[in-house]
């Protein structure tokens, strides 16, 4: 008889253990799905821009967000209009799409770029040849 009340506690004491476990556990229907990251080149990029004019020359810098920390931006200043009239600076951005093993954690990435121009002229700014939104630091 002793026998039996130790074998029908261990049942007991099993099944508490595992339904204990098997209440506790999170299943992957409860879990909250977190929103993929954005990467740079999907959407509109956002980039801070500053310009410095000085003798003539526009030197702008600023940053974009890129998708990790292997990416690299290059930058190239053209003026915008024809020789008569020039109605603006064109900052055109490349960052090419990384093909190497990296962590995907976005990184704030910087350039540089000069132009000699007027002074007070807008700036366009384009990544990969999509327009961009800007903003002043």
């Amino acid at each position: 008889m002793s026998h039996t009340r130790l074998w029908v506690a261990a049942s007991i004491i099993a099944l508490v253990v595992i339904g204990g476990f098997v209440l506790s556990v999170p299943h992957t229907r409860d879990v909250p799905k977190t929103p993929a990251l954005q990467s740079a080149d999907t959407g509109v990029p956002s980039v801070s821009v500053r310009d410095l004019f000085k003798k003539g020359v526009h030197t702008i810098t600023g940053s974009l967000l890129a998708p990790n920390a292997c990416a690299t931006v290059s930058a190239q200043a053209s003026l915008q209009g024809d020789a008569s009239s020039t109605t603006g600076i064109l900052i055109d951005l490349m960052m090419p799409n990384d093909s190497g093993v990296c962590l995907q954690v976005p990184t704030r990435v910087t350039f540089e770029a000069s132009v000699s121009a007027p002074a007070s002229l807008p700036i366009t700014v384009m990544v990969n040849g999509a327009l961009a939104t800007t903003s002043a630091p």
